[in-house]
């Protein structure tokens, strides 16, 4: 219930630190050289800034503003670049080099994509950017474009394999990827600005679009991939599934999609009022303008690609040059897990003592996944990051964390057990909670697992403060449903009354019997 395939494989001299995850990502030198990257992007319709900040091999955003300039609006047309355009895009990237300068941003990378490199005047633009503002603007192929966003995939999806499919104002790339890697790719024009200028009649513009997808399959040769979109058109039409869905968690990163659901989606919009779910979605107008045609483009898609599923990625380009500066041996990490060690570093009471939580629940959990145990995990990691909020709210601060954190390798069954072995953690019952309608997403087992989880944490975190397997070993016989906790002479002292209520309270969730044991001296 992560990212696809198995988590990826440390190198072997970070073994011995946490088994199968290694050392600390942060700890390493080559990381700390990236502890604040700041990137823009110059593309079609949009110029964005990102500053990302920690290190984590999940990328924390540490600044990000975005503004919609239509810089490549009418190029189709016209073959230059829109004059408004260039105004707005040329005044935000010398607002976005002075925040650069006053944040000692380095390194500072500016890329331009489809509508730079394609107007006439795309290289006065250049010259004029760097005159005006200090900025080199890098002018990337659509190979490159293509490759970068596929990197951003990867980035927060480790184990994707597929076509990555990109959508920006003036073109479209498609990139296939698995492996950890990214192989062929192919840039069309089939960004919505393009369309515009193609025909009015709609079978007119399907024709076109079809050409073009056919041409590009023989390429990039579908075989019923998964395919991952890039791009605010492709994130506007998720949020409306969602909307039509009736969803009830609006994060788009691992949003997946049927092909028949997605069509159905289609369907839909094209026979309601757009200006109304605007509205209802918080989609700026510039962008909902777009939704028709990349509508339009997306129909044909699923038609030409055939792909067994379409996953939202709300990573591309911008993390893309993120990834292209991490060694391969960062690279290879696992983002949740980076990210949930870099949360309890900096917001646990005690840093550190995760790792001692999971090695003292570990023999709960024989037998489960790597996948559950990688969730498992990052709960252990991440159980005592809220003790700042008020008592009462602790809970639904942990669910929230977890649900809604900017958090790459998780999909959304995986946040929601997360979240629910969370709340659990600090609170024994979830009858009444704000948050049922997400526990739908889970299928019941995996709703008594993450309970039965938050609960083993309720009792190990406060069972001893210093290290629970000092005070004792926990041991599960999963046929015999009995629950052992073997006590050493100190765990004797610590094994209170309340101790004695969570364990109680665990063995209840386990539907178990419990035995209680003095632990044989070494």
């Amino acid at each position: 219930m992560a990212a696809d395939g198995p988590a990826p494989q440390p190198d072997d001299d970070d073994a011995g630190d946490w088994g199968p995850f290694g050392r600390p990502l942060f700890d390493d030198p080559s990381a700390r050289a990236l502890s604040r990257v700041g990137v823009v992007d110059v593309g079609s319709n949009s110029v964005r800034m990102v500053v990302f900040d920690g290190a984590a091999r999940s990328p924390a955003y540490f600044y990000n503003e975005k503004i919609m300039c239509g810089l490549g609006k009418g190029l189709a047309e016209t073959g230059r670049l829109n004059p408004e355009g260039k105004t707005r895009a040329l005044a935000a990237l010398k607002r976005f080099s002075l925040l650069a300068r006053g944040m000692d941003i380095h390194p500072f990378t500016v890329v331009a994509t489809a509508a730079t490199r394609e107007a006439e005047d795309g290289p006065d633009f250049q010259a004029r950017v760097l005159r005006e503002t200090g900025l080199r603007l890098h002018v990337i192929d659509g190979d490159e474009e293509a490759r970068l966003s596929a990197q951003g995939v990867l980035l927060g999806w480790p184990g994707a394999t597929g076509i990555v499919c990109d959508i920006g104002g003036n073109s479209m790339e498609l990139a296939r990827i698995g492996n950890g890697r990214v192989g062929k790719r192919v840039s069309t024009p089939l960004g919505p600005f393009r369309l515009q200028q193609i025909s009015p009649d709609p079978r007119k513009r399907k024709a076109h679009i079809d050409a073009i997808l056919d041409a590009a399959a023989r390429d990039i040769r579908p075989d019923g991939d998964r395919v991952y979109l890039v791009g605010g058109s492709w994130r506007v039409i998720a949020r409306l599934d969602m909307e039509r869905r009736n969803y009830p968690l609006t994060v788009l990163h691992e949003y997946r999609m049927t092909p028949d659901g997605l069509t159905a989606t289609l369907d839909w919009l094209a026979s309601t009022d757009l200006a109304a779910l605007r509205g209802r979605t918080g989609t700026s107008a510039e962008r909902m303008e777009l939704v028709p045609l990349a509508c339009e483009v997306l129909r044909e898609i699923i038609r030409v690609l055939k792909p067994s599923e379409i996953d939202v990625s709300a990573y591309g380009i911008r993390e893309g040059l993120l990834f292209e500066q991490m060694p391969d041996r960062l690279r290879a990490r696992d983002p949740l897990i980076e990210a949930a060690r870099m949360t309890e570093l900096t917001q646990a009471r005690i840093p550190g003592f995760g790792k001692k939580l999971f090695t003292f629940l570990e023999p709960l959990f024989k037998g489960a996944s790597a996948e559950r145990l990688r969730l498992i995990k990052a709960a252990c990691l991440l159980h005592d990051t809220t003790w700042r909020a008020h008592p009462d709210y602790r809970a639904e601060a942990c669910f929230d964390n977890a649900t809604r954190a900017n958090l790459g390798g998780l999909d959304h069954p995986g946040r929601v057990f997360l979240g629910l072995a969370l709340l659990h953690r600090y609170k024994n019952s979830r009858a009444g909670s704000r948050m049922e309608p997400l526990f739908r997403l889970l299928s019941e087992t995996d709703i008594q697992e993450a309970e039965a989880l938050g609960k083993a944490m309720r009792f190990g975190a406060m069972f001893s403060i210093a290290d629970p397997a000092q005070a004792g070993a926990l041991r599960w016989n999963a046929k015999r449903r009995l629950l052992t906790l073997a006590l050493t002479e100190d765990g004797l002292g610590l094994f209170g009354e309340v101790a004695q209520a969570r364990f109680a309270a665990l063995a209840l969730a386990l539907k178990a019997t419990t035995k209680v044991e003095l632990k044989p001296a070494a």
